[in-house]
């Protein structure tokens, strides 16, 4: 059974009203450009085959209901009182695909909302760094898109998923997440420029290349709404008002050693891994374009040693899934995602994946940590329409 059968019998489980559709979109797994985009710099990920999705039917109401696989009870509510549940909050789960029904439609005025019964299931493991919520806004922005004949296009809807988060969730992430989702090509990774939302398709060329990306689930779970996540913000907003800039994506490398003598040194490491990691996205997309993917395992651990050190945003877990995937062989490996938890990756030739996984975990059991759930990931298509 895929998502889309699962949603599918859901709804039909919850209402005897047709089918109108089923929509999905997939998982991210960001392969380097780690805290850049809310910085307004490059990041460059790749949508998962794994998705949510959201199968939908009309109602004669003008209530919203969405159900889902990964909670009991539904939620619902007017579309006259949107408005006031979102400022109220505490939606938990339901804050995602109301906050997308809420962003779309202050987003598309000249929309025809309806009432409509959502019913979602995901494959998307939840708070491994995967980004389960931008799947979740994904699938169902792009069905309210359609049902409601909003127009909205997917940079538009990507926008709406994120102001879903940041405004109905209390989230206050960036939009690699939902740009990912929506225009995930297959085979390709997404380079976004967040302070332009240009984005272009790189061709990653693994299965040619033999490689894989293999992901380690820690199971520690992260909340991106929690205070690890704002403090890092926080001081990468000193660092750009120290230098008189818009936002560190404004600040090079050849700034350090000045950031060094403006910033104390919590607040100078913060920026250097903002910067740094700015310039490793670019030279990521280089490598790629001239060498392959055999050519960006460097710095995909330089990536995971800057979040460790600098950004202080690894845990033990995560930095023994890396230490462990490039003892048995992996090229690259870095954590991914936010922080505080979630996953890691790892570049490694597709033979060496049995041997790696008994390695992970060997080494989790060894420290007494929990058994990881480890799994590959596959660059694939974005937001669609599957029914």
């Amino acid at each position: 059974m895929t998502a889309v059968d699962d949603a599918r019998t859901l709804l039909a489980r919850m209402t005897d009203a047709p089918l109108a559709g089923v929509w999905s979109a997939p998982g991210r797994a960001n392969l380097i450009g780690e805290h850049t985009d809310y910085n307004e710099g490059f990041v460059f990920p790749f949508a998962i085959a794994q998705r949510t999705a959201a199968a939908l039917a009309v109602r004669s109401d003008d209530v919203i209901r969405v159900r889902s696989t990964f909670a009991d009870d539904a939620v619902e509510v007017s579309l006259a009182d949107l408005d006031a549940r979102i400022a109220a909050g505490n939606l938990d789960w339901a804050g995602y695909p109301l906050g997308v029904a809420w962003a779309l439609l202050h987003a598309a005025p000249d929309a025809e909302p309806r009432g409509v019964d959502i019913a979602l299931a995901s494959e998307v493991p939840v708070g491994a760094g995967l980004s389960s919520s931008a799947a979740i806004e994904g699938a169902v922005a792009s069905a309210l898109n359609d049902v409601w004949t909003a127009g909205l296009d997917k940079v538009a809807l990507a926008r709406v998923g994120r102001i879903a988060e940041n405004d109905a969730v209390g989230a206050p992430t960036g939009i690699m997440d939902q740009m990912a989702s929506m225009l995930g090509v297959a085979d390709a990774a997404t380079f976004l420029d967040c302070r332009t939302l240009e984005t272009r398709p790189v061709a990653l060329g693994f299965a040619e290349a033999g490689l894989s990306i293999l992901v380690i689930d820690t199971l520690v779970e992260h909340a991106h709404s929690t205070g690890g996540y704002r403090e890092r913000r926080a001081a990468c907003e000193r660092g750009a008002a120290a230098f008189g800039v818009p936002a560190l994506r404004d600040v090079t490398v050849d700034d350090l050693p000045r950031a060094a003598e403006m910033l104390d040194d919590v607040t100078f490491r913060r920026v250097r891994h903002i910067v740094t990691e700015n310039q490793r996205v670019l030279d990521t997309v280089a490598a790629l374009d001239a060498d392959g993917p055999s050519a960006i395992g460097e710095l995909l651990v330089a990536s995971h040693a800057s979040m460790r050190d600098d950004f202080e945003i690894s845990v033990p877990e995560l930095d023994l899934a890396v230490e462990t995937t490039l003892g048995a062989g992996a090229l690259g490996a870095r954590m991914t995602g936010g922080g505080f938890g979630g996953a890691a990756i790892a570049l490694i030739a597709t033979g060496l994946i049995p041997a790696a996984t008994e390695a992970v975990r060997a080494a989790f059991a060894a420290s007494g940590f929990r058994t990881p759930n480890i799994f590959t990931v596959t660059p694939s298509e974005g937001a669609r329409r599957d029914v």
